[in-house]
């Protein structure tokens, strides 16, 4: 090996230091593509339920509580299920690579990506509570603290994640225009695009190595 070749070694040797000290590079894209696939049945149980509502034509208080009081369910099904099969994946990475799973920058990482989203849940209970007749913007709103959650917390690990934040706030202002297709709308930022970014992080970082 030559002087020169043992110089960009030592350098990608250090570089890839400095990414394990500040980055959190043990994010597996795996748990990104599993999100994206449980948003995407809970996307299409919520609009069987809908479905199901407005078949039904009894559109008194009770049938709507319970319309909304199932909705809620599945998101928080949903929810449950994407986070543990994040972690997972996240873990069974760690391990594969050697990376730690918990550490200073994983701390980092969730801090800055929990204050949007603790904000934006606040802000859609509010909705439910106070402001029964705005349901229309909690799809929106989802994706717009969503989006703004990555955008912040995407200092502290890999880069792709600013671009998907970017993408969810983007998709969550056009809802905003489109009331009422807000269940569309959060099946593509929520479903599709991690999908999509899932499999990009996958095949850039963890497939090509």
């Amino acid at each position: 090996m030559s002087n020169q070749e043992e110089q960009l070694t030592a350098l990608k040797d250090i570089r890839n230091m400095m990414d394990r000290s500040s980055r959190f590079i043990s994010l597996s894209g795996l748990s990104g593509v599993f999100a994206g696939l449980t948003a995407l049945c809970g996307a299409f149980l919520a609009h069987r339920e809908i479905n199901s509502y407005i078949k039904a034509g009894e559109f008194d208080s009770y049938n709507e509580w319970n319309l909304e009081f199932t909705l809620l369910e599945i998101g928080f099904s949903v929810l449950c299920i994407a986070i543990a099969g994040g972690l997972l994946f996240t873990y069974r990475k760690s391990r594969q690579k050697n990376l730690p799973f918990w550490d200073k920058t994983a701390r980092n990482l969730m801090i800055n990506l929990a204050i949007p989203l603790v904000a934006g849940g606040c802000f859609i209970l509010s909705l439910l509570i106070a402001h029964p007749n705005t349901y229309g913007l909690i799809a929106p709103v989802c994706l717009l603290f969503y989006g703004l959650a990555l955008v912040n917390a995407s200092k502290y690990t890999y880069t792709d994640i600013r671009f998907l934040g970017i993408c969810e706030i983007v998709l969550g202002l056009i809802s905003l225009f489109n009331i009422g297709y807000g269940l569309y709308f959060w099946a593509t930022g929520f479903g599709l695009l991690h999908i999509f970014y899932g499999a990009l992080m996958y095949f850039k970082y963890e497939r090509a190595k």
